[in-house]
């Protein structure tokens, strides 16, 4: 029997529950749908009980009953494979393949689209759909060239299939992918006549979706006003669908929105939404970006640490979706992160630097110089990165040290010398909890050790004093020998010099010729 000769009855009901859940009457949907499927298998008509089965799993995958929801889509499948009938096999594999999309694992995923594709033959609104789930994938791999040559196609097949549901699909991901590229007015106009057909169709979900990714539209643009509006009118579509991963995003925009217009309290707590919601639902991308704007949030209110656990968060997050398929876009995110990480740890420094009025600058610089020795050393980047960080942090035990004591204009006593001291402990204490994803807590307690078992807290000697706390050991050494200080005048750099061999063996030999080398070739100028 071809598909289109449903028996009426079974039929109808399957139309009813599509127009139902287009218009977010979830529970009435399922009904209709399993009585489309009731009444198929009492007509014996496959066809439409393989649609009802396939279109009652896409329902319970948006209602997170995800093993019911792959149990009907494979009984879709073999219900429609027995038949012959390979435009609704297609469908299901489509279907199964938007299921492992989701679930991170794009690999599986786009076996199912090439299969499905391979099965769709002269059916252009399925070939729209399937081409949509491959430019998303092309997407998420960061091709967004790719991307655009299957959206484009998607596109083009739905206009020849006049479905305009297709095509509300197509210029949403259209739009998408222009805001990827920051496209933003053309990004606008494709949101502009999905949203257009979205109303047209009475398709709920989808003028959601349209009404969420536009607010980035609006947020890039600085039309902030319209961007609040647009994410509140997403949330209450998504919070009527009980659709919770979306309305986490509505939040997280919700929150960035408040943030970028400084009102902190609100933006603070729509983003806490966010990632409650985002982990009550497993969308681990949605709780990993709501995590790093929340950490942008905690920067901006000075709130160095917590801002600094919530980017680990937020990192091991996109680390496990990126072990999880050939996620480049992810990738790119994880990258991302370490621009942030640098403009909160330097923050972090300068905080701790405004309190002391004589060492202003003086991460910055110890950080510049650090990266060079690192890089005059043969360290990798990793290891750079790991040095200019802990450059940034080597200093931040003293926020613990009496304001007296740190601005004191004088020499220290004995006494306060010791408490001084303390500060490479306190670092480290202040840093307990907090997984940094390079190991900087050796930089932070031993770069005042020294390879003759003066230093401290804990009298290293030699090679006991990994190489990074060394970098940062004499470069700091050098900062504060051409620094003014309240009880003397900023030494000139042959002076420097002169004390740093009179000092040297503190130092691994090796990183102090390399160190005078850079000192003796202008680095106090590079930047």
């Amino acid at each position: 029997m071809p598909s289109n000769a449903f028996p009426q009855s079974a039929t109808r009901a399957l139309r009813d529950a599509r127009d139902d859940e287009r218009a977010g009457r979830i529970a009435a949907a399922i009904d209709k749908y399993r009585t489309a499927i009731d009444l198929s298998v009492a007509n014996d008509d496959a066809p439409t009980h393989a649609e009802a089965l396939r279109r009652l799993s896409v329902v319970m995958h948006r209602q997170l009953e995800r093993g019911v929801a792959l149990e009907l889509c494979v009984q879709s499948f073999d219900v429609a494979s027995a038949i012959g009938d390979q435009p609704l096999s297609a469908e299901a594999l489509n279907t199964l393949g938007g299921f492992e999309l989701e679930a991170g694992r794009t690999g599986d995923a786009s076996g199912y689209f090439h299969r499905a594709l391979a099965m769709a033959h002269d059916t252009p609104a399925l070939i729209g759909r399937i081409e949509q789930n491959l430019g998303i994938i092309a997407n998420i791999r960061g091709d967004l060239n790719a991307a655009l040559v299957h959206y484009q196609n998607s596109l083009t097949a739905s206009l020849r299939a006049r479905d305009d549901s297709g095509c509300a699909i197509a210029y949403h991901n259209l739009g998408m992918i222009s805001a990827d590229q920051q496209q933003w007015e053309l990004a606008d106009r494709y949101f502009d006549s999905s949203l257009a057909l979205a109303d047209s169709l009475g398709d709920v979900r989808l003028r959601g979706l349209c009404l969420l990714n536009r607010t980035e539209v609006f947020v890039a643009r600085q039309r902030f006003e319209e961007a609040r509006l647009s994410a509140e009118d997403a949330l209450r579509l998504f919070d009527e669908l009980d659709a919770r991963a979306q309305k986490a995003d509505a939040y997280k925009f919700l929150g960035v929105v408040y943030r970028e217009t400084s009102r902190p309290v609100l933006a603070e707590a729509r983003l806490k939404s966010a990632i409650e919601l985002a982990s009550e639902c497993g969308s681990q991308l949605g709780e990993a970006e709501a995590s790093r704007e929340l950490a942008k949030l905690h920067q901006m209110m000075g709130r160095n640490q917590e801002a600094l656990v919530l980017l680990n968060a937020a990192r091991k997050l996109f680390v496990q979706l990126d072990a999880r398929g050939d996620l480049s876009d992810v990738t790119r995110k994880v990258s991302d992160l370490e621009g942030t990480y640098l403009a909160i740890v330097r923050d972090w420094g300068q905080s701790i630097e405004s309190a002391d009025s004589y060492t202003f600058g003086h991460c910055e610089r110890v950080a510049t110089y650090a990266v060079a020795l690192a890089q005059a050393l043969g360290l990798d980047s990793v290891e750079q990165t790991t040095v200019r960080i802990g450059a940034y942090m080597h200093d931040v035990g003293k926020v613990r040290i009496p304001h007296e004591i740190l601005n004191k204009p004088g020499k220290l006593t004995r006494e306060e010398r010791e408490l001084m001291e303390r500060h490479t402990l306190y670092g480290q204490e202040l840093l307990e909890g907090n997984d940094f994803p390079w190991d900087i807590r050796p930089l932070i307690r031993w770069h005042h050790e020294k390879c003759d078992g003066s230093g401290y807290p804990d009298r290293l000697r030699d090679d006991a004093i990994p190489i990074a706390p060394q970098i940062i050991g004499i470069v700091d050494v050098y900062d504060a020998l051409t620094s003014t200080r309240s009880y003397r005048a900023a030494m000139s750099i042959e002076d420097a010099l002169l004390e740093m061999e009179r000092c040297k063996g503190w130092w691994r030999p090796d990183i102090y010729e390399a160190a005078v080398a850079l000192i003796n070739s202008s680095l106090n100028h590079a930047v």
